[in-house]
């Protein structure tokens, strides 16, 4: 193995790094130990101490994430609200937090309890409007916090030129990558402090596994954040940890096909009758398509659909397909079909005729073919 993890190209990297082979084995054992013997003056013999703490499969998939994110440190943590929240954690009392005005509805609903308790001031506003975000930026806020491409919307932000512009104040810029995922963009090399993922979705691959991630461009806050994982216990399983770095190894093979088949699906829907709207950053009249085209690799894989008759066709069409299955969750070998603004109530965001597809690795002519029979049927 290269002794740069950096060096070698992303693909490697999720197989090789940090994975040491032991007896000759290709697959790393699962360490299940909660506990690791110590000297007696609690002296650490073996790097680890107790699994609250750190165990050798989370330390193995953070140095993965980081390696592929090109981070300093990364953290694995129990869900991907987890490692959201260890991070608006770190911030002082009534901070301010400017959050893109598309947002996944388990965030905002954390930044309304956080507000509520005096904790911070968030504030929400479109950060592709450049005079709202010059004038929010004014205000001196500690973070700025956006998703890239958007849920459910599918919106693009432009990655460099917000960081440039946080940094510019000295606000930090925070990037959700769940839907992006390490295989097709990394925040942190277009200026991102920090970057979030849920290792649930598109990393572990196949919803069987929960966790999440937070990683860091320094390690500024490095010690803080290990000490409140350890204190607040919202480390991952080892278990979890160990079907999270797996899926690493096959991530960026399974998201080529996702982003294959998402295309295929946005294609083929677009311009139908029964719809307003086909989401797809790689649909060539996206709005955000060339700045996507220029910052992620490819334009991933979930497709949103708004249907022109609103929520109770959404809800028709919803209930009619055969092969999309009606599930939360994403990233998965199998397609999902999600009404998310029912899923947001009674906070509600999404359009009301919104589907969010997460298009699986089945033959995308089946899945097509799925999607009219029940637009149309």
């Amino acid at each position: 193995m290269a002794d740069d993890p950096k060096a070698l190209k992303p693909e490697t990297a999720a197989i090789h790094v940090p994975h040491v082979r032991r007896d000759g084995a290709m697959a790393p054992p699962i360490h299940m130990a909660t506990t690791f013997e110590h000297g007696p003056a609690y002296e650490t013999l073996h790097g680890f101490d107790y699994s609250r703490s750190s165990n050798p499969n989370v330390a193995d998939l953070e140095a993965r994430l980081t390696a592929l994110e090109r981070g300093s440190f990364g953290l694995a943590y129990a869900s991907g609200m987890a490692a959201g929240a260890a991070l608006l954690d770190t911030l002082p009392v009534g901070a301010r937090v400017v959050f893109h005005n598309s947002l996944y509805h388990g965030f905002r609903a954390l930044a309304g309890l956080l507000e509520s308790k005096g904790r911070i001031v968030p504030v929400f506003i479109d950060l592709n409007d450049g005079e709202a975000l010059e004038k929010e930026l004014a205000q001196k806020p500690a973070l700025v916090w956006l998703e890239s491409p958007t849920n459910p919307t599918l919106e693009i932000l432009d990655i460099a030129a917000i960081a440039d512009k946080a940094h510019a104040v000295g606000a930090k810029l925070a990037v959700d990558g769940t839907f992006a995922t390490p295989a097709l963009q990394q925040p942190i090399s277009l200026g991102a402090d920090y970057v979030i993922h849920s290792l649930t979705k598109y990393i572990g691959g196949h919803s069987d596994v929960m966790g999440g991630a937070l990683i860091a461009a320094n390690d500024a806050l490095q010690e803080e954040l290990s000490l409140g994982r350890s204190l607040s216990g919202a480390v991952l399983s080892p278990f979890n940890a160990w079907l999270a770095a797996r899926g690493l190894q096959t991530l960026h093979c399974r998201v080529a096909t996702h982003c294959a088949h998402a295309h295929a699906v946005a294609k083929a829907l677009e311009g139908h009758p029964r719809l307003s709207n086909v989401h797809y950053p790689g649909l060539a009249d996206h709005p955000g398509h060339s700045i996507a085209a220029s910052q992620m690799h490819d334009f991933g894989g979930m497709v949103s659909i708004e249907l022109a008759d609103g929520r109770d066709a959404a809800i028709a069409m919803a209930s009619k397909v055969r092969l999309f299955t009606n599930a939360t969750s994403l990233g998965g070998v199998e397609s999902l079909i999600e009404h998310r603004a029912s899923v947001e109530e009674p906070h509600v965001t999404s359009p009301l005729g919104l589907l969010r597809l997460s298009v699986g690795l089945e033959n995308p002519a089946d899945l097509v073919a799925d999607l009219l029979q029940a637009l149309e049927g």
